[in-house]
């Protein structure tokens, strides 16, 4: 699944993949009710990304593509989230564009 989004005075595109510290995550489930298809609260309670095929991924720090339809949904969940773990980042270069490390 290759996911662009287009950036606002480039006329390029960028990929863009989302983790999720669960050091941080306070299992409230809001990122959830925005973006299931992207994320899924586990039996420990907290939360984390699903891959394309809907597999859970646990592994610490691990990654998965935005779906272009669901960047709005994934960008709310990062800003809405109370444990401020979300973080949505360009794959080219690692910079963070939403969450709480983004610039």
């Amino acid at each position: 699944m290759t996911v662009q989004q287009d950036s606002p005075g480039d006329s390029g595109t960028q990929d863009l993949e989302v983790w999720i510290d669960q050091d941080l995550c306070t299992g409230d489930g809001i990122c959830v009710q925005y973006a299931p298809d992207v994320f899924e609260l586990d039996i420990d309670g907290l939360a984390y990304v699903k891959s394309g095929d809907d597999e859970l991924l646990q592994d610490k720090g691990a990654t998965t593509p935005v779906p272009l339809p669901l960047l709005q949904d994934v960008v709310d969940s990062a800003k809405e989230c109370p444990g401020d773990c979300i973080h949505v980042r360009r794959v080219e270069d690692s910079v963070e564009v939403y969450g709480p490390d983004a610039a």
